[in-house]
């Protein structure tokens, strides 16, 4: 099979490229609906896979800036990765990540994340899993705090358009602080978070509630109310799409919103962090049965630009043996020293792979961790512990949203 790979030059291989994921959920690639999505996908950012002129593959990435810990780096969000299924296992895949992390060496962005639809595939390309994310069904009954709090504020439903103006600056002030989240245009929270399509289904209209005080937004949510009947009894569901808030009395006045709205059985959320609030606003918290699963995927592209990205809790050296087989400019050792990155020629501290470091970039996994299942090698006596206490962040990344 004679195969090349380049961005897409127009809306019509936009959508064919695109088209290579979305036959597997359904997807209506409606011109309307492609335009639509490449105000957030520019359409160079899309790479198309092609035999003899014909595309069989795509393979796009959002131009996202994503908050680290102590800043702000610009990332390469890798979205709508698929192979046509008369081409899988011939390269496909391989030959765009190859073309996509060479366009996003070049253009300078340190690093790359993605969702993984399947968790077996990305690490071979230098991925490593770097945050987890959980979800939740609570039972109405079970929606009782532990402990009674203060009301403040005002909550109020609003459009679209008003949501447009307050929401963006709840989600700013919010992200600042958690690494893992990104930086959304007004493009994004138009046609991503806020669109509602028509036909709509069983599932009820978004809802967009605001929390205010004296005011100033401090939170908000993103739901649906699904009714549902069984033999005369509410079953209805509330589906929390995105519940957004200051800490404190904004966080737990958002949530007691959510778990007292009528006509719901129970209530459900997802890609929540294993840390979040509900832990200690539920008198039950175990009745909301968290499940984990990986959330974000990360892959340090140019490792110096992107260990020289964020803060550091402590300033102690660190040289570290870096192997990418897949990007081999990473290749060899990296000296860490006063939150910046630099070649060395000096002794290893630690050997590790481009996707262990990935790993523990964000602060959602630690060194002993990799460590304790091999994916660490210490060279000096102490470097573990030295490297978490130099990477630890004070909570765990979350990204709200798959992209």
């Amino acid at each position: 099979m004679r195969l090349t790979v380049k961005p897409c030059a127009d809306l019509d291989e936009f959508r064919d490229a695109v088209f290579a994921i979305g036959q597997y959920f359904a997807l209506d690639p409606m011109e309307e609906r492609m335009e639509r999505f490449s105000r957030n996908l520019p359409i160079e950012r899309v790479h198309a896979a092609r035999e003899s002129g014909k595309i069989v593959g795509g393979a796009g990435a959002f131009p996202f800036e994503m908050t680290v810990p102590g800043g702000v780096v610009p990332t390469a969000g890798v979205t709508v990765v698929g192979t046509y299924p008369t081409h899988r296992r011939r390269g496909v895949l391989r030959s765009m990540m190859r073309a996509q992390l060479d366009d996003v060496h070049e253009r300078g962005e340190p690093m790359a994340l993605l969702w993984a639809s399947e968790e077996t595939i990305y690490g071979r390309f230098g991925y490593g899993m770097a945050s987890v994310a959980g979800e939740i069904e609570l039972p109405r009954e079970y929606s009782a705090f532990a402990r009674p709090s203060e009301r403040e504020g005002s909550l109020r439903l609003v459009e679209a358009d008003e949501a447009l103006e307050l929401f963006p600056r709840v989600w700013n002030r919010v992200r600042r602080g958690i690494p893992g989240m990104l930086g959304r245009t007004r493009n994004w929270w138009e046609y991503r978070i806020l669109l509602e399509l028509p036909g709509g289904g069983d599932e009820g209209p978004k809802r967009l509630v605001v929390l205010e005080r004296d005011g100033r937004p401090e939170g908000y949510a993103i739901y649906r109310h699904r009714m549902k009947w069984e033999e005369g009894v509410s079953a209805g569901e509330v589906q929390v799409a995105e519940a957004v808030a200051l800490d404190g009395l904004p966080s737990a006045e958002l949530w007691r919103y959510l778990l007292d709205i009528d006509w719901a059985a129970k209530i459900t959320a997802s890609l929540l962090p294993a840390d979040h609030p509900l832990w200690w606003l539920l008198a039950t918290p175990r009745r909301m049965r968290l499940r984990i699963g990986d959330g974000l995927w990360v892959r340090l592209v140019e490792v110096g630009a992107a260990l020289s990205g964020r803060n550091y809790a402590a300033d102690a050296p660190l040289v570290f043996d870096v192997r990418d087989a897949f990007c081999p400019w990473n290749e060899g050792r990296w000296r860490l020293e006063n939150g910046e990155a630099s070649r060395t020629s000096d002794a290893a501290d630690l050997a590790l792979d481009v996707a262990d470091l990935g790993s523990v970039y964000l602060g959602g996994f630690t060194f002993r961790g990799l460590q304790r299942a091999g994916r660490v090698e210490e060279l000096t006596d102490g470097a573990v512990y030295g490297a978490d206490a130099t990477f630890r962040t004070e909570g765990l990344p979350w990204c709200p949203e798959i992209f």
